[in-house]
């Protein structure tokens, strides 16, 4: 009975776990990774034709989005996983699969137009995605399934997204049996809609996540409600739109939840009858999903509302946005609205048309209600930059630019240890995965140190003997190959250039108008030549 490590190990994204049970393969989770790596993954231990079953945490693509890939290559196993998470898989899947042949499309004609005979091939075409969605097994929460001789799961709500969970695996071999926990990706307290995470109390082993392990979130109860309302007020009053870059699955279910609330409290003086647009397919059909699974996944106060026949996430005045002609024609609504559109972080989809059409309006706000990693046009514009380029034209900035601070779908550091400590007794060992390289450390030393817990933060490679309680290997740190680690440093460097040269011109204000006119010149010179490339 062997437990081995993946990936997410000592990093954030691309989650995945191998358990041998007998003569069992099984994969919990298969994620894609996303953003910059720094460890190399090892292969997986047998080929994908050889895997029997994966355990799915939830939907979300680091933990989800490398299972066509996995179909591709030959997996004919069942994936079991919950029922609002193989609901949001039979999308979200799809959506990927679109996007990975969209980009192979775009790579090979422009290698066509460089004379480049080389041929890009998607990672997994959309009918792998089909495939793979029609391996999946939905389970209900707290059901015991039996997946074979010798392994029984238990899916937990873990309060993360719609059908996310942690999952207990009851493994037997050779007569003895062991109860691994793996908790996913463990969900903040008093989210909205969702439940808040259950605790499991009993484990021999738990590989646990680790994502906000060195951090805190405010102490303070947080009005988003009241937030949201000032918002919109100063924004209407001037006439202009709220844009609201929001991921499709999750927090645009959220936001349309704030906004139904205050509508029905009309706080929006004056202007009690506005409109809000979700522009975006993939997160109508999850809004979908979401009411689907009301009952199984949502929280008290969200039921309250069904009690009473309110839908808790649509309202008047809500408009749902599918073909491109209803996405243009709302940029030609003259009224003040609210504009939710994905994707999060500005890189790709609908939202580029809408902050093209508001991004130049003195009078409009592009709110901002998620993470924006480095290098995306959403973290470019959240740190200040005065225009972009979308569509090959140049975009000043002069919409207002707000950040609803607060929002996170990851319990901090006190959610981790409450989750931890719900264990009646202690387990055997607690492996700390899904979580940069410090936060892992420092993480795995609280447990052990303050909390006297047997802690261990694993390399992609390492394989654990689950009876025997003992390392089989012990792997060590394998960093991502030279050259794209140089790569990824002379971009880093290039971003921080211009964050400097932002703070420069910024400081420079009221300066004589002949300097700066040079300082202008010189600056745009150096764009024409590195936009012409």
């Amino acid at each position: 009975m062997e437990l081995m490590f993946i990936g997410a190990d000592h990093e954030v994204t691309g989650s995945c776990h191998y358990l041998r049970v007998g003569e069992k393969n099984i994969l919990v989770d298969y994620g894609m990774e996303q953003g910059t790596n720094v460890f190399e993954n090892c292969e997986l231990p047998v080929d994908a034709a050889l895997i029997d079953y994966v355990f799915l945490t939830h939907a979300h693509i680091d933990h989800s989005g490398m299972l066509p890939l996995l179909y591709a290559r030959g997996f004919r196993g069942n994936i079991y996983a919950t029922v609002a998470t193989c609901d949001l898989c039979s999308i979200m899947l799809r959506d990927c699969a679109h996007i990975q042949m969209q980009e192979a499309e775009w790579k090979n004609r422009k290698a066509k137009r460089s004379a480049d005979n080389a041929v890009v091939e998607p990672v997994y075409t959309m009918e792998d995605a089909d495939g793979t969605i029609k391996r999946l097994v939905p389970c209900d929460y707290e059901s015991m399934v039996t997946v074979c001789e010798g392994v029984k799961i238990r899916f937990t709500d873990i309060g993360h997204l719609l059908g996310s969970s942690s999952i207990e695996v009851w493994a037997t071999e050779d007569g003895v049996t062991k109860k691994i926990v793996f908790s996913g990706d463990i969900g903040n307290t008093d989210q909205p809609l969702i439940k808040s995470p259950k605790l499991t109390e009993e484990a021999d082993y738990v590989v646990m996540e680790s994502t906000y392990g060195d951090r805190l979130h405010s102490t303070e109860k947080l009005d988003y409600i009241g937030e949201l309302t000032k918002i919109l007020q100063m924004t209407f009053d001037r006439g202009g739109n709220v844009v609201i870059p929001s991921f499709a699955v999750g927090r645009t279910q959220e936001m349309l939840y704030f906004l139904r609330q205050i509508k029905a409290d009309r706080l929006v003086k004056g202007h009690e009858d506005f409109l809000v647009y979700v522009d975006s397919p993939l997160a109508v059909e999850a809004t979908g999903i979401f009411q689907k699974n009301e009952h199984e996944c949502f929280d008290e106060a969200a039921m309250e509302l069904v009690r009473q026949g309110i839908n808790p996430i649509t309202f008047p005045g809500l408009r749902l946005a599918i073909t491109s002609d209803e996405s243009k024609a709302i940029n030609f609504e003259n009224s003040p609205k609210v504009i939710i559109s994905a994707s999060g972080m500005c890189e790709a989809g609908r939202i580029r048309h809408h902050l093209k059409h508001n991004l130049w309006r003195p009078e409009c706000t592009i709110l901002f209600v998620g993470y924006q990693a480095i290098g995306t046009l959403g973290r470019a514009i959240v740190e200040g930059t005065t225009e972009v380029k979308l569509f090959g034209e140049l975009i000043e900035i002069r919409a207002q630019i707000m950040k609803l601070i607060g929002m996170s779908g990851h319990a901090d550091k006190n959610g981790l240890l409450q989750w931890i400590k719900g264990f009646q007794e202690k387990p055997q060992k607690v492996f700390v995965v899904h979580g940069e390289d410090s936060v892992c450390k420092l993480f795995t030393e609280c447990l052990k140190v303050e909390h006297g817990i047997e802690a261990y933060a694993p390399y992609s490679g390492t394989r654990f003997d689950l009876i025997s309680g003992s390392f089989i290997y012990e792997a060590a740190p394998v960093a991502v190959k030279k050259k794209v680690r140089g790569i990824s440093d002379v971009f880093a460097r290039l971003l921080a250039s211009g964050q400097r040269l932002i703070a420069v011109i910024h400081k420079n204000e009221g300066g004589a108008n002949k300097d700066l006119a040079k300082f202008a010149d010189q600056i745009n010179s150096l764009c024409d030549k590195w936009d012409r490339t």
